[in-house]
């Protein structure tokens, strides 16, 4: 317990921050050592952690700082730093000793043995005290960060030292009952701050709120009845909480779905990446209100059976899902899917059972076997609450693809619709088109994915390596250029995450419809969407003509004018995968192309603009054929053929833009 990172010596109850940088402690002095903050809201640290033998015991100098490693010189000389330079690591040291106390705990639990059970209410009692006496953070910027700080983390979806001291309190209560009777009513109120602060802080109309509900309701299982607390706040408050009441940063699981969900489509408004994480808590929450309050959500919350059944929506043939907003593309997510045919087990919906595990089964065709003889468990104490090995009906067929997708699709709370003509991997075509309706979405007009050949030939751009903490993320891969759009006199933008810039659906074939329909030879979309930056009304009709069981194309046609004239250029902004690129007439004369510094931020552009290189240009009237090829190892080479019409004083260009992230996540 000496090595947690605690202030030892001068029991600070307040902590001071700027933004997203530790600043300070200080304060009145409490009764015992207080938690110490952790250094910033990101990961990027001067200095790390040392090995937890070599962390100095009791470490709380006059100045407040910590002794770490210098990450920059050779064989990471440990040395006096201020925390601001550390990141998350005091956070992870924390962690990393509570997981050894949870362990013992767990083992006392187990064994009787006093031994584990004095190593794991040494370190508990040490930090919950601390917790107990220790003020939430206070951001002298008075800004954005105030709402979101949690006890140990600068966000309260981070609070993830609850993961092992929610179970250590359940495996050790006993014993602490017994020999620290004393404590009890402080451990309650530390366990309280910290719920009443996630309830106060976070952020209420996305996945934060499940994240945050999670600690909450875990909380809560592990108090005692409301009426043992003086202030009447025990288990049935904070699961009510979590199920029924709203504070301004914390709303109940059913405000949050009356808000995010579609009730007609299932979809929820934010892009596919995060639907999927907010579908998996939503889910699993169905499990533990199953599990241990025999309380059936998915039949008080019905549509996140209509989540679940939509999300396959979202996969292009390949099975892969679309990469519109913050979406990292990867293959779907079944956790949501087991947990309905575990919902519908534990209250006998036979229905509900059949259809879900039918879809399983198309989807994760190995789930429910066994491996070697063995369930497949993880070996740690964490799955002692996990959920247990799914055991499914043999006698339920797998469905296929084409049940759980629809030949076009149409969601309007996220401005996302689909065109399919199938689901073959190798021969089956697909539109996806996006504006930037819902939460963490990006500036990028009415844009679009194209697929063939197994790929998504015409990839959105993706989130960047270093997401939102990236200027490469704020400057291309946010904005149009980096999407298959038109920007406007090159300024085209908007706010990105938050967005509220929808298109309109004016006309489509077939119309949207629910999953299972046939699919047909030809569909099209038609758009429409005001860019606000330059006052242009934007058209973009769309279609997919399917010429035989094999072989097809794709239709674009891409009006853009501003309202009040004036128009300098519109640029027309097309990615396609591929090693090589030739852009000619379509009579196979050559363009001439020359390099040039045009599409650049020079000019009062978009920043953008200077993300995209080796550039060639030409100014021609001619109809215009442009070929991207991928060399496959194979010799399967795939080639997407663009063709163009021409028109007078057009420039065209060939260039190279930064890669697309999602294409990690492809086999």
């Amino acid at each position: 317990l000496s090595r947690l990172a605690m202030y030892w010596k001068s029991h600070a109850t307040d902590v001071y921050i700027k933004g997203e940088t530790f600043d300070h402690a200080g304060g009145e002095k409490a009764p015992a050592p207080t938690v110490r903050y952790t250094g910033t809201r990101g990961t990027f640290a001067t200095h790390g952690r040392p090995r937890l033998e070599d962390v100095v015991p009791y470490d709380d100098d006059a100045e407040g700082n910590v002794t770490f490693c210098n990450n920059a010189l050779p064989g990471r000389p440990m040395e006096s730093v201020h925390p601001s330079k550390t990141g998350r690591n005091i956070e992870s040291l924390n962690r990393e000793i509570m997981g050894i106390a949870r362990d013992a705990a767990f083992l006392y639990w187990l064994t009787g043995e006093e031994r584990y059970a004095k190593l794991a209410a040494g370190v508990f009692d040490t930090y919950m005290t601390g917790i107990y006496y220790r003020n939430v953070p206070i951001d002298l910027n008075h800004g954005h960060q105030q709402t979101l700080v949690g006890m140990s983390s600068f966000e309260v979806i981070h609070e993830d030292i609850l993961y092992d001291i929610v179970p250590l309190y359940d495996f050790l209560y006993d014993y602490l009952n017994a020999r620290h009777t004393d404590k009890m009513d402080i451990y309650a109120g530390a366990f309280k701050k910290w719920a009443d602060n996630i309830i106060a802080n976070g952020v209420p109309h996305n996945n934060w709120n499940l994240m945050q509900a999670r600690y909450v309701m875990n909380i809560g299982m592990i108090l005692e009845n409301n009426k043992q607390y003086a202030d009447g706040k025990g288990r049935e408050y904070y699961i009510d909480y979590v199920l029924n009441r709203s504070s301004i940063r914390q709303w109940s699981l059913t405000k949050l779905a009356d808000y995010g969900f579609d009730p007609k489509t299932g979809i929820w408004a934010e892009c596919p990446g995060y639907s999927n994480v907010v579908l998996n808590d939503y889910t699993s929450f169905a499990t533990l209100f199953d599990r241990n309050l025999n309380y059936d959500l998915v039949k008080a919350m019905p549509v996140l059976s209509k989540a679940v059944v939509a999300t396959p929506q979202y996969l292009f043939p390949n099975r892969m899902i679309c990469g519109f907003g913050d979406t990292h593309p990867g293959y779907l997510n079944t956790n949501p899917i087991s947990r309905m045919i575990r919902n519908a087990q534990h209250n006998g919906k036979k229905e509900q059972e059949e259809y879900f595990t039918a879809m399983l089964k198309c989807f994760h065709p190995d789930a429910g076997k066994t491996k070697d003889n063995k369930k497949s468990v993880p070996v740690s104490i964490s799955s002692f609450f996990d959920e247990k090995p799914l055991e499914l009906n043999p006698n339920i067929e797998a469905g296929k693809i084409e049940q759980y997708v629809s030949p076009f699709f149409y969601a309007p709370n996220v401005s996302w619709l689909v065109q399919r003509n199938g689901m073959n991997p190798r021969n089956s075509l697909m539109i996806s088109l996006n504006a930037s309706e819902g939460n963490h979405m990006h500036a990028n007009g009415i844009s679009m994915e194209l697929y063939g050949k197994g790929y998504v030939l015409a990839p959105d751009a993706g989130i960047g390596l270093y997401l939102y903490s990236g200027l490469d993320y704020l400057e291309y891969y946010s904005q149009f250029p980096s999407h298959n759009t038109v920007c406007v006199d090159g300024i085209s933008s908007y706010p990105v995450m938050k967005s509220n810039h929808s298109f309109d659906l004016k006309s489509s074939f077939p119309v949207s419809s629910e999953p299972g329909k046939t699919f047909t030879s030809v569909t099209y979309s038609d758009v429409s969407f005001r860019e606000p930056e330059s006052r242009a009304d934007q058209n973009r009709m769309m279609s997919i003509v399917t010429t035989g069981p094999e072989t097809g194309y794709y239709v674009d046609i891409f009006r853009s004018r501003k309202e009040r004239g004036g128009d300098k250029m519109h640029d027309y902004f097309y990615h396609n995968l591929g090693q090589t690129l030739t852009l000619t007439g379509t009579d196979g004369t050559d363009l001439n192309l020359q390099p040039t510094e045009e599409l650049a931020f020079a000019g009062a552009h978009l920043y953008a603009y200077s993300y995209i290189y080796d550039k060639k240009s030409a100014t021609t009237d001619k109809d215009i054929k442009a070929t991207f090829t991928i060399t496959m190892p194979d010799k399967d080479d795939i080639s997407m053929n663009l063709w163009m019409k021409g028109e007078t004083d057009r420039e065209v260009f060939t260039a190279l833009s930064p890669m697309t992230e999602g294409l990690s996540r492809t086999p």
